[in-house]
């Protein structure tokens, strides 16, 4: 998987197609990111679950996670979604780069 914590991406289908988000969480293991505003879910906490965490009982608002084949990186260099490769610079560190325009991610 290619994205990181911290990467401003693009939804490409579903839902949310179309809109931009930064990656909260990236879960490498099940191909998935969690993104800071996007696909947020209702969740109902009755008083006793409460009792037995520290939560408050009542809805909270749950952040549920992406499917990573859903989200592109997005490249500032022409404004659209990016494939990520790799470069090596001159003194030796590996940087992202687009695919498309060559800048770096």
């Amino acid at each position: 998987m290619k994205l990181k914590k911290g990467d401003d991406v693009v939804v490409l289908s579903g839902k949310y197609r179309g809109e931009r988000a930064k990656v909260e969480e990236a879960l490498p293991r099940t191909n998935q990111v969690v993104l800071d505003t996007l696909n947020i879910s209702k969740k109902h906490l009755s008083s006793a679950r409460a009792r037995a965490g520290t939560q408050q009982a009542g809805i909270i608002d749950k952040f549920m996670p992406l499917d990573a084949s859903n989200v592109a990186l997005w490249c500032d260099g022409h404004k659209g979604p990016a494939r990520a490769g790799t470069d090596v610079m001159d003194d030796g560190t590996k940087v992202r780069v687009c695919r498309n325009c060559g800048t770096k991610l």
